[in-house]
């Protein structure tokens, strides 16, 4: 069956169920020595979200929850008019306006979306963005804002 020969003296380097200094399988044994699977019991496999928040889809602990419904049903339209591109980079002081508001923004590479910040810094905006099903945690750099118009 395998093209490898059967060496007994190995069969005592790893025990079943783990032994010293290995850990146990399936996962969550956890072995002498070595912690349970997965590390911080994020349960169900999946790894729990980062100290703090900041990972992609999670919100800081404790920082402002998504929009309790989905954004209005219609689509702003630009008021660039031309819908080249802008010479001018987004003040991050013009968009403070919208926090805590639905606010629809065009990027300047790629397809415009609904937006409902939550945080606005010196050099970037973070909030969540409708995905056309669910709201999902998301920053964007402020240079990368065509235009945006709040409702």
């Amino acid at each position: 069956m395998y093209p490898y020969q059967y060496d007994p003296r190995f069969q005592n380097l790893f025990p079943p169920g783990g032994g010293q200094g290995f850990p146990s399988f399936p996962p969550g044994g956890g072995g002498q020595g070595f912690p349970s699977f997965p590390p911080g019991g994020g349960g169900q496999g999946f790894p729990p979200p980062p100290p703090g928040g900041g990972g992609q889809g999670f919100p800081p602990q404790g920082g402002a929850q998504p929009p309790s419904s989905p954004p209005p049903a219609f689509t702003p339209a630009p008021k660039l008019g031309s819908g080249g591109p802008s010479l001018y980079a987004v003040d991050p002081g013009a968009i403070s306006g919208c926090l805590y508001r639905y606010t629809y923004i065009w990027p300047r590479n790629g397809r415009p979306y609904w937006f409902y910040p939550t945080f606005i810094g010196r050099r970037s905006v973070a909030g969540y963005r409708w995905t056309g099903s669910f709201w999902v945690y998301a920053g964007v750099d402020v240079n990368q804002i065509r235009e945006f118009q709040c409702v």
